[in-house]
């Protein structure tokens, strides 16, 4: 059930994204603003926890990455530092991704708080994961069991 909300919540993203696109390459308003905020949009959306088949692809090795260099300073904290990296890489996506769609969706520049929005970025980031984790820890949705062998 839950990767039918997802598959439809994603669907309804892009499809709304495209429409988005859409206007503007008729309008041929195609700006570097549109473009910046298209790559930060599609490398957040990568780096979300809104698709399911990213973390084996890129928040993974995001997260180990951080945890290694993070063992190299301070040795046993490998595992803990990796779950921080893992973390931050979803919380990094979020971030990227509202930044692209205000980028994308904002028809004029305008002069942004850059402090601000990333504070209000990062508490709903942390807010979003913690609604997660009161949904598992009360068992409304299930981790996926995936067997690899």
């Amino acid at each position: 059930m839950r990767n039918y909300i997802q598959s439809i919540r994603t669907t309804l993203n892009a499809q709304v994204l495209i429409s988005r696109l859409w206007t503007i390459i008729q309008r041929r308003s195609i700006s570097l603003s549109n473009i910046k905020g298209l790559i930060l949009l599609i490398i957040g959306y990568l780096l979300s926890p809104l698709s399911w088949w990213n973390d084996l692809l890129f928040n993974l090795p995001i997260a180990y990455g951080f945890g290694y260099l993070c063992s190299l300073i301070w040795p046993n904290i490998l595992l803990s530092a990796v779950i921080t990296g893992y973390w931050l890489s979803n919380v990094l996506g979020i971030l990227l991704m509202q930044k692209g769609v205000i980028e994308v969706m904002q028809n004029q520049p305008t002069e942004g708080n850059l402090k601000k929005e990333l504070l209000t970025g990062f508490i709903s980031s942390t807010v979003y994961t913690l609604i997660i984790l009161l949904l598992l820890q009360f068992k409304l949705i299930e981790t996926p069991q995936i067997s690899i062998f």
